[in-house]
C-alpha cells in the first residue's frame, strides 16, 4: 500500500496533524495512521492510551467534529488509526480550510476557497446572483438565436419561440429571486467582461515561442465567443498539411473542424471565470495549443478525465444552456468526441496536460510539410479581426512560412535516435527516458518526439488500452528495432 487520497501515515503524533484531519473531513474522508513511517512500516506509537483520549477531545474542540481513534496491532508493534468521515459542511482549523487532494493536503484560498464553500452549500460559481444587472441589459438578439438553435436541435419545446425573455430565463433557472445569476450574464449580456475580467478569448499566431506575428481578441457573450473563435481558426489561422496522391493535391487540416469546435466549446464552457486570465489559443506551424484557466473536479486526475466519466461541468448553468442550444452533450463525452474526430480524419490524437492554474490541449501535427491555406485573411487585412474585437499588424504580414519536411529518416544526433537506443534495453516510462537522456524533467521536445515515434509506429505503449495511465511505459516495435539496427553513428530524425 501507499499513501493515497484516503490514507496518510505519520510516525508520531503532533497537534499540527489536526490540519490533516480537517483536510480529510472537507474531502472524501480518510484514515490518519500514527505509528507508521512514510513507507508504511510500523515504528510504534508512544503512550497510545493517552493519545486515544486527547486526540478526540482536541478534534472536537478545534474542529467541531467527531472522529474514531482505534489502537491497532500488527507484527512489528502498535499504531493508532484515526478514522475521519467526510462532512457535508465546511470544516476549518483556526480559520483555515484544509483539503485532501490526492496524497497531499492543501490550504484553500481565494477562488478555490470560494468554489469549495459554494459547493459545500450545494451551489456553483455560476449560480451566484448578480445585483445591478436586469433582464433589459441582456441581448434580445442572442436570446432569439438561442431559441432558434434550441428548437432546431429538439432540446427546447417549439412553444419557446413565443415565450417572453423572462419566461425563457426562468426555464433555464438563470434567475434567483429578483436577481439574474452569473451564468445569465455570461450567456446573454453583450459585454460580460464588464463584470468578469477574463471572460474573453485570445488567439495568436506565433512564428516561434516568443515571436508573435498577429493576434485577435474575441469578446461578447459566450455563444458569440465560440462562433467567432472557431470561424477565425478555420479561416485566418487555418493550417493544413499538403500531400499529393498522384497528381492530386490533398490538404489535411492540423485539427479536424469537429475536434477544434469541441475543444473551444469545452474551454469556454468549463473554464474558471474567477480567474482573470482569458482562454488563450496559440497557433504555430506545427501545432495548435489551447489553454484555459480551468481545474478538474475535486479528486479527479488527468487519467480519469481521459477515461469514461460522468459529466461534471465546472459551470452547470452555462453547460445546461449550451446543451439546450444543441452545442454539447451532457454525458461527459467531449474528450471522446475530440479523439474520435482526430482518428477519423487520420490526424494524431491530441494531448492534454494539467498545468498549475489551467488545462492545456494541443493538436500536434506529425508528418509532411504544413503550410497556411488561409489566403489574404492571414495577413489581417479582412474584416474578421475587427468584427471579433481583434488586432492586426499595421503592416501586412506575409503568410507563415511552410515548415520543412520531417520524415523519420536517419539524421545525426537526433533526440529520436537516442530515445530508440534507450528503449532497445527494454520498456521505459517517460520520466525514466528523461533521466536516461540527462534531462532534469520531461521536456516539451521529448514529448513531441515520443508522439512522433508513436505516430510512425517505431514505438508502442505497454498498456495500449489506457494510453494515459500513470503506469504507462514505452517499448520498441518491430519497426523501431529495425530502425535501431540501421543506426550506425546516426539517429532517427523524428524531432531534432
Amino acid at each position: 500500500m501507499s499513501e493515497s487520497q484516503n490514507l496518510e501515515w505519520k510516525s508520531s503524533w503532533r497537534d499540527e496533524y489536526l490540519k490533516w484531519i480537517c483536510g480529510f473531513a472537507n474531502a472524501q474522508g480518510g484514515r490518519l495512521v500514527i505509528g507508521k513511517n512514510d513507507r508504511g512500516e510500523i515504528v510504534g506509537v508512544k503512550d497510545p492510551l493517552r493519545l486515544m483520549e486527547e486526540i478526540p477531545n482536541k478534534v472536537q474542540s478545534l474542529l467541531g467534529i467527531v472522529v474514531d481513534v482505534n489502537l491497532k496491532s500488527e507484527v512489528g508493534g502498535e499504531y493508532l488509526e484515526i478514522r475521519v468521515d467526510p462532512y457535508p459542511n465546511p470544516i476549518s482549523y483556526r480559520g483555515e480550510y484544509h483539503y485532501r487532494s490526492g496524497s497531499t493536503k492543501q490550504i484553500l484560498r481565494g477562488a478555490a476557497l470560494n468554489r469549495f464553500l459554494l459547493g459545500k452549500h450545494g451551489r456553483n460559481w455560476d449560480d451566484a446572483p448578480m445585483p445591478g444587472v436586469g433582464l433589459r441589459d441582456l441581448d434580445g438578439r442572442t436570446l432569439d438565436e438561442f431559441r432558434r438553435r434550441g428548437i432546431a436541435s429538439d432540446r427546447l419545446p417549439t412553444g419557446t419561440a413565443s415565450e417572453s425573455d423572462g419566461d425563457l430565463i426562468e426555464m433555464l433557472h438563470l434567475r434567483e429571486g429578483e436577481y439574474l445569476r452569473r451564468a445569465a450574464v455570461l450567456l446573454f449580456h453583450p459585454d460580460p467582461t464588464r463584470f468578469f475580467a477574463g471572460a474573453f478569448v485570445k488567439i495568436g499566431y506565433f512564428r516561434t515561442e516568443t515571436e508573435l506575428a498577429y493576434q485577435d481578441v474575441i469578446e461578447g457573450n459566450l455563444f458569440a465567443q465560440v462562433d467567432r473563435t472557431v470561424d477565425l481558426l478555420r479561416t485566418k489561422y487555418s493550417k493544413a498539411a499538403i500531400s499529393y496522391e498522384g497528381l492530386f493535391r490533398r490538404e489535411t487540416p492540423l485539427a479536424p473542424n469537429e475536434a477544434l469546435r469541441e475543444a473551444v466549446l469545452n474551454a469556454v464552457a468549463h473554464r474558471n471565470y474567477d480567474n482573470p486570465a482569458p482562454v488563450q489559443i496559440r497557433v504555430y506551424g506545427d501545432r495548435i495549443s489551447l489553454w484555459n484557466p480551468g481545474t478538474l473536479p475535486a479528486d479527479w486526475t488527468l487519467d480519469k478525465l481521459m477515461g469514461t466519466h460522468a459529466s461534471a461541468p465546472h459551470n452547470p448553468r452555462v453547460a445546461n444552456a449550451f446543451f439546450r442550444a444543441g452545442l454539447i452533450e451532457a454525458w461527459g463525452r467531449g474528450i471522446d468526441d475530440i479523439v474520435r474526430a482526430c482518428r477519423a480524419a487520420g490526424t494524431v490524437e491530441p494531448r492534454w496536460e494539467l498545468e498549475p492554474g489551467g488545462l492545456r490541449l494541443e493538436f500536434v501535427f506529425v508528418g509532411t510539410a504544413s503550410e497556411s491555406i488561409a489566403g489574404d485573411a492571414v495577413r489581417g487585412t479582412g474584416s474578421s479581426a475587427r468584427e471579433a474585437g481583434g488586432t492586426a499588424p499595421t503592416q501586412p504580414e506575409s503568410q507563415p512560412e511552410s515548415r520543412p519536411e520531417s520524415q523519420p529518416e536517419l539524421r545525426p544526433e537526433s533526440l529520436a535516435a537516442r530515445v530508440l537506443r534507450q528503449l532497445a534495453g527494454g520498456p521505459m516510462s517517460k520520466s525514466d527516458l528523461s533521466r536516461s537522456l540527462g534531462q532534469s524533467s520531461v521536456s516539451g521536445q521529448l514529448n513531441k518526439v515520443i508522439h512522433a515515434l508513436l505516430a510512425d509506429g517505431s514505438i508502442g505503449y505497454t498498456i495500449p488500452e489506457k494510453p494515459r495511465s500513470r503506469l504507462q511505459m514505452y517499448r520498441l516495435t518491430d519497426a523501431g528495432r529495425a530502425a535501431v539496427e540501421g543506426l550506425s553513428g546516426g539517429s532517427a530524425g523524428t524531432g531534432a
